[in-house]
């Protein structure tokens, strides 16, 4: 399925933005997601598309430097702010956010913290879709033709979303798959609740990582699918020097045609 433009609000989904990781790549004392885009930190960009989408329901989730990065998003009064104390991974993170969601949210888009060139429409698009379809979950994916670093997405005989392996941890065959996981999520609250506490850090790293949830869900019966992102640009993300110069070009390429 291809995204599609749209302007509706959900007044009952909130987003999680991860935003505690250590950022080692990127060589500097300072947090990953404080490095700046045009002269602003980068988790500014999401946190403001989260905004035009969710409106006041939207929880941070720092750990690193976390003092920094609450007073730099502070400026944005209705960002709830938790505190991932332990980088144990994003199934632990998403943990840490829970109890800061309001009543009355059903939906839960998740965002990272290092993926600034995410716009509105997508998001906006991966809720319509989500919701639309009746799913527990729908991971926005987007095909590509070098996968490498990337979380491959995986299918069964009857093309059903079945899990997400990681590329430290794929086969040669899974390593082939072009269909990848973009970390953006949209996730029925209850279904979210009930499965971020079954992952187990029985991984290569030892952490909990919140793609189990899909295999969980699974195997549990859910309805999954996947929405394949129509701009490749927009989910890549910052993990080095590189990559944020890489970005930051591309950012003056979009308004260079916007104006």
């Amino acid at each position: 399925m291809v995204l599609k433009t749209i302007r509706k609000t959900e007044k009952n989904v909130a987003a999680i933005i991860l935003a505690a990781g250590l950022g080692t790549r990127m060589e500097s004392r300072k947090a990953k997601v404080l490095h700046e885009l045009h002269g602003r930190p980068m988790v500014m960009y999401v946190v403001e598309t989260a905004e035009k989408c969710v409106k006041d329901n939207i929880v941070l989730v720092i750990g690193n430097q976390a003092e920094t990065v609450r007073k730099m998003v502070s400026q944005h009064p209705k960002v709830s702010f938790a505190t991932q104390d332990d980088p144990l991974g994003t199934g632990h993170a998403v943990l840490s956010a829970l109890p800061y969601l309001s009543e009355g949210i059903e939906q839960v888009v998740i965002l990272c913290g290092d993926v600034p060139l995410i716009t509105a429409d997508t998001v906006l698009g991966l809720i319509n879709d989500h919701v639309s379809a009746r799913r527990d979950i729908t991971v926005l994916g987007s095909q590509i033709d070098n996968p490498k670093g990337y979380g491959r997405i995986l299918f069964d005989a009857n093309r059903h979303v079945f899990g997400i392996v990681e590329e430290s941890e794929a086969t040669k065959q899974q390593k082939r798959i072009k269909i990848i996981n973009s970390g953006a999520y949209c996730v029925k609250k209850n279904f979210l609740f009930d499965s971020i506490k079954k992952i187990k850090p029985d991984n290569i790293k030892g952490e909990f990582y919140l793609t189990d949830i899909i295999g969980i869900g699974y195997r549990g019966g859910k309805n999954i699918g996947v929405l394949i992102g129509s701009n490749n640009n927009e989910i890549l993300g910052i993990n080095t020097r590189q990559d944020l110069k890489r970005v930051e070009n591309m950012m003056k390429n979009r308004s260079s045609k916007k104006s």
